[in-house]
């Protein structure tokens, strides 16, 4: 397969945060793409990683000072001779200064004189991340195009775990890549094929209270529904994202907290009639107790007889309440006879997409960064999705939907979204 960067002049920018380590990985899979690649490194990140390393794999030595050579103005030579910036990690400080227009230092200031595409990829501890200053710098970048590479889940300095850790560097090249293909104002992924659209979605698992204390649940994640949400982001759509997790939502995206399934009914109607396309990923409670005390029960007081109830059919009143030309995507996790169960849904909620995935499968479903599903269309379509990272199975549920918009907007022209 030929390089897919090559004759690419790429500004590698590296800062000051333990996940510099990986950059090294990132600068050698760019330059085997064909990148001609100059590393950029900040002062903090010379505390981390080696300039002589990324010298010796890049294709012109490291920089990191805008006067360590007699070149009158380093940044501007930099920053107009790259097809791409990319910042792999990119700390807090990093992202607040560039949100800022703070050009302190090289890389800062060649990013801020590039009108080349820039890609950031964060990394920092949980905390941070989840900081409303940090989410406003992200958010305020991407509304200026801006290319984010999400951090994923998993473990972090000091043995913590959480969200925040560097995207791995395969999956950092791969996003750049795509911006590269897409040319300037080009979208990491399929492009901004959702531009102007309004997606909702949900996800996690919502819980049913028996006390104060315990509840009735399930084991999804939500990772699948949020990597939904964040693809639709990156594809240019405005996100409402309704959420039983902490898992932070994509920069920019309105993100409601919601516990159990009529919070999550609630906010879900409520957010409805205005949306393009509805994506149910949420794995709501089939059952809740009816009437559950309000102290906590106590193992003393014996076995307690618990009533059940069903929850709402949220995915079938969507379905009743959806406006013409809206898109509704149901889920459906299995363990069994999947074709059959799926169709079945299809068939019963009245939805334009179920995409049904066998949770018993390893590697697929609940807590798992990857999943292996199959999209089934009202309109008799199918495709399976094997086993791939959730990202990639979101990608591949949104650009179906997309494939409806399009069918919708063929059959009328006049409607305004």
């Amino acid at each position: 397969m030929a390089p897919r960067a090559a004759g690419k002049n790429v500004v590698l920018g590296v800062t000051g945060g333990i996940a510099a380590y990986k950059a090294v990985e990132v600068c050698r899979r760019l330059v085997e793409e064909g990148a001609h690649v100059v590393p950029v490194l900040t002062e903090d990140a010379l505390r981390f990683v080696g300039e002589v390393t990324f010298s010796a794999l890049a294709s012109e030595p490291c920089r990191h000072s805008l006067w360590d050579d007699v070149e009158a103005i380093p940044h501007t030579r930099l920053g107009k001779g790259a097809a791409l910036v990319l910042v792999a990690p990119a700390t807090a400080r990093f992202l607040g200064c560039y949100a800022a227009g703070i050009a302190d230092g090289l890389l800062l200031a060649t990013v801020l004189a590039t009108r080349a595409p820039v890609v950031v990829c964060p990394a920092m501890h949980s905390e941070m991340w989840e900081h409303p200053a940090v989410q406003d710098n992200v958010s305020a970048l991407v509304r200026r195009g801006v290319h984010v590479v999400q951090p994923s889940e998993g473990r972090l300095a000091g043995g913590d775990v959480g969200t925040g850790r560097m995207a791995e560097p395969a999956d950092i090249v791969d996003a750049a890549m795509a911006v590269l293909e897409a040319g300037p104002g080009g979208a990491v992924g399929r492009g901004r094929d959702l531009e102007g659209k309004r997606v909702l979605v949900s996800a996690g698992g919502t819980r049913e209270p028996i006390d104060p204390v315990r509840f009735i649940g399930n084991r999804s994640s939500g990772k699948q529904g949020h990597a939904v949400a964040e693809v639709a982001s990156e594809r240019g759509a405005q996100v409402v994202l309704v959420t039983t997790t902490g898992l932070p939502g994509p920069p920019g995206a309105t993100v409601l907290r919601v516990d159990t399934a009529a919070e999550m009914e609630a906010a879900l109607l409520e957010q409805a009639g205005q949306a393009d396309v509805v994506v149910m990923a949420a794995a709501v409670a089939d059952f809740r107790p009816k009437e559950p005390p309000v102290k906590k029960l106590a193992r003393s007081e014996g076995l307690p007889e618990i009533v059940l109830e069903p929850t709402p059919d949220i995915l079938a009143g969507l379905s009743r309440r959806r406006h013409e030309g809206q898109v509704l995507v149901g889920f459906a996790a299995e363990t069994h006879e999947l074709a059959r169960r799926a169709a079945a849904k299809l068939a019963a909620k009245g939805v334009d997409l179920i995409v049904a995935n066998d949770v018993s499968l390893p590697g697929a479903g609940f807590d798992h960064d990857t999943n292996a599903v199959t999209i089934l269309g009202a309109d008799g379509e199918r495709k399976e999705v094997p086993l791939t990272s959730k990202r990639e199975v979101a990608n591949a549920v949104l650009d179906t939907v997309v494939q409806h918009l399009g069918a919708r907007g063929r059959r009328a022209p006049g409607r305004r979204d």
